[in-house]
């Protein structure tokens, strides 16, 4: 079957959880975000919220049909199951926190159900005196855990660590994690959607009543051998070094995600192992391949595929970009 090999822009699919805020639309002007809105589920191929293509000749495809008809020219000769789109990539308006939570590794996920989730964050903004919380502090194990959770405690538990616009952090599966409140998060994530919730801070939800917990499934998908992972602070962006600098945000097993201060004209080579997943973080870009081209807003989201021979990228201005790959 042909394959028009063009940047694909996608609708989002927006979440509306009890935790979310206004954001996400407010930020990057976007019409048709929910009054309140935690996620912008950007990228996806998940059937629990499945993007479509915007526009082009594959217009009202879904992500998860692009990579069933063309395999790795979508998603790359690396990605491990050649006709299924290996990440989900979200935006995150976390108003309030998040709950304590934890996501099984591919080891727990075999044992017990639920599909592996590894996932990292970056921040894009946050109010002050913001945090992140992943982890467990050292000695706590499933016994004090329990307690701390029937204490209504489970917080303190967790290492916290203040956050500020640019960082970035690891959230490997079976790791304990909380996103604080006053976070807007780039996230990148295997291509999942099972959390096992430890402790919602006794919230009631929008139906008025407590969301329900799986501690139990949580408690047994914790790998408890797993340090806090470091915080990657950012690199000063715009002036120093190269016009056009990268710099490694996060890399791991599932996905490798870098920075691009663009002052000038950059073309990303052809590579058919894997595709190049691009957001804009600031100023405006266009993408070309070939003889189409997009322009690209703050905020925007754009999946170059695997088959592109080239993908030009030009700024109206200095931008900032996070390019999502797979890991060579």
């Amino acid at each position: 079957m042909s394959f028009p090999v063009y940047p694909l822009r996608f609708h989002p699919v927006y979440k509306a959880y009890v935790w979310g805020g206004s954001r996400i639309g407010a930020t990057y002007a976007r019409p048709g975000v929910p009054p309140v809105c935690a996620e912008s589920w950007e990228l996806s191929a998940h059937a629990d919220g499945p993007g479509v293509v915007a526009d082009g000749p594959l217009a009202g495809v879904s992500l998860a049909d692009l990579a069933r008809r063309h395999g790795a020219a979508l998603v790359g000769a690396r990605a491990p199951e050649p006709t299924r789109f290996p990440l989900l990539i979200k935006l995150i308006d976390a108003r309030d926190r998040l709950s304590v939570q934890v996501h099984p590794g591919s080891a727990a996920a075999a044992r017990h159900g639920g599909e592996p989730k590894t996932e990292m964050w970056y921040v894009l903004d946050c109010e002050d005196g913001a945090a992140l919380h992943a982890g467990l502090k050292p000695g706590v194990g499933a016994a004090e855990l329990r307690r701390a959770i029937h204490d209504k405690q489970a917080g303190e538990c967790l290492v916290t660590r203040p956050v500020r616009p640019g960082d970035a952090l690891l959230i490997p599966g079976g790791l304990v994690h909380a996103i604080g409140a006053g976070c807007l998060i780039y996230e990148v994530q295997q291509n999942s959607n099972t959390t096992y919730r430890l402790y919602d801070w006794d919230r009631p939800g929008t139906d008025g009543r407590p969301r329900p917990l799986q501690i139990e499934e949580a408690l047994a998908a914790v790998d408890w051998t797993l340090p806090a992972p470091a915080l990657r602070r950012s690199e000063p962006l715009p002036g120093a070094g190269a016009p056009n600098a990268w710099h490694d945000l996060v890399a791991s097993p599932f996905f490798r995600v870098r920075h691009l201060h663009l002052e000038r004209r950059e073309t990303l080579p052809a590579d058919s192992g894997t595709f190049h997943a691009i957001f804009v973080r600031s100023g405006t870009v266009s993408a070309g391949i070939g003889g189409m081209t997009v322009d690209l807003p703050c905020g925007a989201s754009c999946l170059i595929p695997a088959a592109a021979a080239s993908c030009a990228l030009e700024p109206l201005g200095p931008a900032n970009l996070l390019i999502t790959t797979l890991p060579s």
